[in-house]
């Protein structure tokens, strides 16, 4: 049986999905936010415990966790991003990211009430610092 994170992949559930590629991808959580901008960061492969994953996906997966960091901290003036990886809740690896404003925070059934004004405004502004991410990565030159 498919876990809920291949539904939304899939597009059978419904997600805010902030990014994808062909590997990855990144979305807010329905509900049970540790705080306001909590992502889930899940690799497209239906894999139940993350030391599972090949080398390579595994690194692919924590380099789009560090990209996203970056704007999650910005967005959100947190003072840290914490990262949680359990693995009980859904039978699919996937990264907790997370800004934080004091150690205490980081607690997996801490649920925080957001409303959909606030979680909209928010999709938009991640929306468009990773489109402009985008662009700017597309006209920097490379280094080999």
């Amino acid at each position: 049986m498919s876990s809920v994170f291949t539904k939304i992949i899939n597009r059978e559930l419904s997600a805010h999905i902030l990014w994808e590629d062909n590997e990855v991808i990144a979305f807010l959580p329905h509900a049970n936010f540790m705080n306001k901008g909590h992502l889930l960061v899940v690799p497209k492969v239906e894999v139940d415990y993350i030391f599972d994953l090949d080398d390579e996906l595994y690194h692919k997966l924590w380099s789009v966790v560090k990209m996203l960091s970056t704007p999650l901290k910005e967005l959100t003036k947190a003072e840290r991003v914490g990262i949680g990886v359990e693995g009980f809740s859904v039978p699919h690896v996937h990264i907790h990211l997370t800004p934080l404003y004091a150690q205490s925070e980081l607690d997996p059934h801490r649920n925080v009430e957001w409303s959909e004004e606030e979680r909209e405004h928010f999709i938009k502004m991640i929306e468009l610092y990773l489109h402009n991410f985008k662009l700017d990565m597309s006209s920097s030159k490379q280094i080999r």
